[in-house]
């Protein structure tokens, strides 16, 4: 469901760019909201890594970390350089990384019982 977009002259200019921020928040959320790429783009909060790194992390194979790097890159949340044979993934901007530890600290640790 689309929110409608305010159309000039009959809504306030601050809806207007309420409304442009709006859709790129959902933007966001939307390519961020998956499990793996969430794991995927915190362990590169911290450093660029392979895929090779990320699948043993993650304990996933390695389809599933490309295809969802290959989401992440779409997006333009993370980038890749190359070093010979190694790629290597990394976060794009600063800001995401401090969205997404403001958004893990929101979830505290699970006690054992």
């Amino acid at each position: 469901m689309h929110l409608p977009t305010p159309r000039s002259g009959t809504a306030d200019q601050n809806l207007q760019t309420l409304s442009a921020k709006a859709r790129d928040a959902s933007s966001f959320l939307k390519a961020i909201a998956h499990h793996s790429r969430l794991l995927i783009l915190h362990l590169l909060s911290d450093e660029e890594k392979t895929v090779g790194q990320l699948e043993e992390s993650l304990g996933i194979q390695q389809a599933m970390v490309s295809q969802q790097l290959a989401r992440l890159r779409m997006e333009g949340l993370v980038s890749s350089r190359r070093e010979g044979r190694q790629i290597y993934y990394r976060v794009t901007r600063p800001d995401i990384v401090i969205f997404l530890r403001s958004l893990f600290d929101q979830f505290p640790e699970p006690h054992e019982s």
